[in-house]
This record gives C-alpha cells, structure tokens and sequence, in this order.
C-alpha cells in the first residue's frame, strides 16, 4: 500500500512548513503500518518562497501555473503514485490519530473516499458557529471539505477529478460525483470526526464580515456562475495572506 499526501499551494511560505511537518508527523502512522507514502507539494504559480520551502522540507514538487485551486489538486495527483490520494490544504494540520482513522477505512474494503470534520486553530464566535454548521451538513450529506479529503486513486481518476469550470465549491461537486459512484459500487463516503483537522480562520482575519456576504448574495443572486469567475472568488484568489 502506498499513500500520496498532496499540498496545493499558492503564496504559503507563512504557513508551508508547519504544515508540511504536521503532516510528516501524521504520515508516520502509516510507516507503522509498513505502508509506503510521499509528500507532494503543487506549487500554484506562487511568487514568493513557497517552492523553495516545501524542497527544503524534502517534499516532491509540482508546478501548476493556472491560479486554480481544482486544477493544483488535479496536479499534484497526476504526479502522485500512491493507491490512495490525500488532499491536505496548505493552512490546515492533520494528527496521526486522523490519518490513523483514514488507514482505518482503507483496511476495512468498503470505502473509496471520504473527509473528516474540522476546527478552528483560533476562536472565532461566528465562523465558530459556521464551522460547527458545516461539521453537521458534513456527515449528514457526506460531503468532503476542501481542507481535507481522502480518495482511492483509481476512483479519484474515475471520476474525472476536480471540475476545472470552478474556482470554489469544487469540493462538493467532487462529492456528488464520489457518492453516486459509491451507490453504484456499494461502497461507502465516509466523514471520518473523532479528531478534527486543525485549519485555519485566517479568512475571517483577512476579509471584513461585508466581503464575505458580498461574495455569499453575488453567489446566490447568479445561480452559482460566480463560482466560475476566479475575480468574483476573490478571498481565494487574491493573494492576500
């Protein structure tokens, strides 16, 4: 059994090698195991040490230029080789006890993907309050984060991988497409939540209350498309870290 960790990242020299050692530190329940594994890095186009910083922490390299985080997914996967993919977002850090879980529900034959739940690394009351929301839509619908999902290869390559027509919310499209073939396989989409991921609530620090909504009623009041204009996805895409 082998095992891909992959990082899509864009301007996270803040942040990469904290979680580029949290995920070596997770990564060893897989060595227990005597299990194969690799960290791979998508470097997104980014402009600053990024790159330079993720080789100094000897992780595998790739190089996408589109600004586009699907597509730095969908990268990062086509240069892995494991049987199972893990997508570990760039300010987000797993435990051994989590990827202890996910090998878990690979051994037990009768998952082909899931997520987990998550948490904030500060307080935060509202986003608190919208995280613990997520957290319960989560397992109720299976739906994966974006800060964390894990994958069959071969499944993740089945199913066409990211959408690349979207700049946010590709996540959930990725989970209708893993939950409908899971019926038709009888297999199963799992939400694993005994230990959340730590992520960051950065985004709450660096986007007034006013961005957030504004991009929440545009989203709404288009049916969607400005989930395709990487300018209207700007807390995404702007860099601003």
């Amino acid at each position: 059994m082998k095992i891909s960790v992959i990082v899509p990242a864009f301007n996270e020299e803040k942040l990469i090698v904290a979680t580029l050692r949290s995920i070596r530190s997770a990564m060893t329940t897989f060595e227990r195991l005597g299990w194969q594994s690799e960290l791979i890095v998508c470097d997104n186009n980014s402009t600053d040490g990024t790159a330079a910083l993720a080789r100094g922490e000897q992780a595998i390299v790739a190089f996408e230029p589109i600004n586009q985080i699907g597509r730095a997914r969908n990268t990062g996967a086509a240069a892995a080789t494991g049987d199972w993919l893990i997508f570990v977002d760039a300010d987000s850090h797993p435990s051994p006890a989590l990827f202890a879980d996910v090998a878990d529900a690979i051994q037990s034959g009768r998952c082909l993907a899931g997520g987990c739940t998550v948490k904030l690394d500060t307080k935060h009351f509202l986003l608190s309050f919208v995280t613990n929301g997520w957290n319960w839509l989560s397992r109720f619908r299976k739906y994966v984060a974006g800060s964390f999902i894990f994958c069959e290869a071969a499944t993740f390559r089945q199913v066409g991988g990211f959408n690349l027509e979207l700049f946010v919310a590709e996540e959930l499209d990725l989970s209708w497409r893993l939950k409908r073939l899971a019926r038709q396989t009888g297999k199963r989409m799992i939400i694993l939540h005994r230990h959340p991921l730590v992520t960051s609530a950065r985004k709450a620090h660096l986007y007034s209350l006013g961005e957030h909504l504004r991009f929440l009623g545009k989203t709404v009041l288009n049916f969607g498309r400005t989930l395709k204009d990487p300018k209207a996805c700007f807390p995404w895409y702007d860099g601003r870290r």
